[in-house]
């Protein structure tokens, strides 16, 4: 059970309690409704409270939330955690390791990690990963270790992605838009095209190798295989990538790897960023290409979309880029 307390200032005297949860501290109207049918849900004082009840400076408002956890099977393989407190657990996720149980993947999911984890450590809680990647996609994955910190979370996660394309892309950096779909119903496999979901991506040249070159990227949308799907189009796909047309011998998966989240921490609010080391694999291709890993020239925050506007933009449904002007 995860326990937060608020000592309530002058400021929010004269408040109900619904109202300084929902409006301050961000809980979502049905965790507070959750938490009305539990005799300690909400505490003031140490005495039971009603929602409708107001506030005073000093007062101690305590909030209880409790947790259950479906059963699964649990994954005993080692993934490092890099950062865990009793609000938030970021993993550097694996190759070949799924975040989700799905029918074709029931055992040896990060899921299956974190439920062991739990077991170890005599803890009750599910797993709520707010971002996900892609099974043979390395890097960051931020979960939340409770219903408020899901909620703050949830799309207030940023991620820097670096991938090593193959060819050198025609300009140094560029922002892209173009939709994105499946090819074929129920297949994996997505393409763009004109009927698809916006798709917008942005990315930088970080240094230039052997007939590749090392990507930093930004994501302004969410759609699955999004980057391997853009680079595919320009001409310049990630080295390794079978679904997207770069296998390769250097690495046996896409050369992708999410190096770097940023979030507002779910309980202080303060800006939290956490880096994420590249696997052995990544590494050693880097090395055979003429490349190098250095964390400090990725970006340390993410501009606007609209501070982007001076970079190249493929308009939606223009499935080939045009000459520039």
């Amino acid at each position: 059970m995860r326990t937060i307390q608020y000592t309530i200032e002058p400021e929010d005297t004269g408040k109900k309690v619904e109202e300084f949860l929902m409006k301050k501290q961000g809980f979502s109207r049905r965790v507070i409704t959750a938490l009305k049918k539990l005799p300690e849900g909400m505490l003031l004082n140490g005495v039971h409270t009603r929602t409708v009840d107001l506030l005073q400076a000093g007062d101690l408002l305590e909030i209880n939330l409790p947790e259950t956890a479906k059963r699964m099977p649990l994954c005993e393989i080692p993934v490092d955690i890099l950062l865990e407190d009793e609000d938030v657990i970021v993993y550097n996720k694996p190759a070949g390791m799924p975040v989700h149980q799905s029918g074709g993947h029931i055992f040896g999911t990060l899921d299956g990690v974190y439920a062991a984890h739990c077991a170890a450590t005599g803890q009750v809680t599910p797993f709520r990963p707010i971002n996900r990647l892609d099974k043979d996609t390395t890097g960051a994955v931020v979960a939340a270790r409770n219903q408020i910190a899901a909620g703050k979370l949830w799309k207030a996660v940023t991620k820097r992605y670096v991938a090593v394309v193959e060819g050198i892309p025609r300009y140094s950096r560029r922002l892209i838009r173009l939709p994105i779909e499946r090819e074929r119903p129920m297949e994996l496999k997505r393409i763009v095209t004109p009927e698809g979901q916006d798709a917008v991506t942005w990315y930088r040249v970080l240094e230039e190798g052997k007939e590749c070159a090392l990507l930093e990227f930004l994501l302004y949308t969410g759609r699955t295989h999004q980057i391997r799907v853009h680079m595919s189009c320009l001409g310049n796909p990630l080295v390794g990538d079978p679904l997207y047309g770069a296998p390769s011998e250097d690495i046996g998966r896409q050369a992708l790897h999410c190096a770097r989240v940023f979030f507002p921490h779910p309980l202080t609010g303060t800006c939290t960023a956490v880096d994420a080391p590249p696997p052995e694999d990544f590494l050693q291709l880097l090395e055979k290409r003429g490349l190098t890993w250095d964390p400090s020239r990725l970006m340390e925050k993410q501009p606007p979309l609209e501070e982007l506007e001076g970079d190249f933009i493929v308009p939606r449904g223009e499935i080939f880029l045009p000459q520039d002007p």
